[in-house]
């Protein structure tokens, strides 16, 4: 994965695929305070620590194929650039990934492209609930797609209509907030 939008998006897939009906992605990015994080947040079966540690191991999966490279590879990515991962669960409560990057380590990953991986998310999966937060510096954006629905009185969330408006509010505050 050559993106931070990429882990977001495995750690999310893991959480769908969890069983989650709510998941919270935040993301904050400060120059200043040298530091890029994002935590992905669901409601879904969760896991005990026994299966936690299994996780970190890149040759284990819970799904049919024959390893489980995204938590291994995201843990290795936030420690070259001077960071970490932390991960807390309780088994039919859901789990918390947060990852910690130094923002101005020349080993970090670009956070990528954002934009079309949360759109996306919500293209595909109108059953879930998502509240994504983007904080570039003291700057934030906030997306709650529950409150959305309510606004849309019956329209469909990922219509393509409402997707391309979602797209362009997450790029129109990426540009105005860029960190240069």
């Amino acid at each position: 994965m050559k993106e931070i939008s990429l882990h977001i998006l495995d750690i999310v897939q893991n959480s769908i695929h969890a069983g989650s009906s709510s998941i919270e992605i935040n993301i904050r990015e400060s120059k200043i305070d040298d530091c890029l994080s994002f935590v992905v947040s669901d409601n879904g079966s969760g896991m005990d620590k026994t299966e936690i540690e299994k996780i970190l191991d890149p040759f284990y999966t819970s799904k049919n194929k024959k390893t489980g490279m995204g938590i291994p590879l995201l843990k290795q990515h936030a420690e070259m650039a001077g960071g970490k991962i932390e991960i807390s669960s309780e088994k039919g409560q859901g789990t918390t990934i947060l990852a910690l990057f130094e923002y101005n380590n020349i080993d970090r990953q670009p956070l990528g492209d954002i934009k079309s991986t949360i759109t996306g998310l919500i293209r595909t999966n109108p059953e879930i609930d998502f509240i994504f937060t983007l904080q570039i510096e003291n700057n934030r954006f906030e997306l709650d797609t529950q409150e959305i629905k309510k606004v849309l009185e019956g329209i469909k969330i990922n219509t393509p209509e409402v997707i391309r408006f979602l797209d362009n509010k997450i790029d129109e505050f990426q540009n105005k907030n860029r960190i240069e």
